[in-house]
């Protein structure tokens, strides 16, 4: 989309005609091309912080419902799919922790 409407600017179109083509606004066009990231990326961004330090805290046991739970009680309002969305951008994943007993009991002589 942002290639084609700066083509036809550079070869002097009008840019509201092209995005009139596209159907996509002047002010988006704009502010793609400011390059300046929206409210949800700039929201991202700090949920990744947050849900990195709460991952650390549990020395990587937690997975995405954990940390969820954690950042409700902190106050940060956001759901479930976002922060496990966010978590595997991040790689970062729950692990089972040391607590998990094997399948079969062990017999020794």
């Amino acid at each position: 989309m942002d290639p084609f409407i700066e083509a036809e600017k550079i070869a002097g179109h009008n840019v509201k005609r092209a995005c009139e083509l596209l159907k996509v606004s002047r002010t988006a066009y704009y502010a793609r091309r400011n390059g300046l990231p929206g409210p949800r990326a700039v929201r991202d961004a700090e949920l990744t912080e947050q849900i990195t330090a709460v991952h650390q805290r549990s020395r990587g046991t937690y997975g995405a419902p954990r940390v969820h739970v954690v950042l409700q009680r902190e106050g940060a309002g956001c759901g479930r799919r976002r922060v496990a969305r966010l978590m595997r951008q991040d790689s970062l994943a729950g692990t089972a922790g040391a607590a998990t007993a094997p399948p079969f009991p062990t017999r020794t002589r």
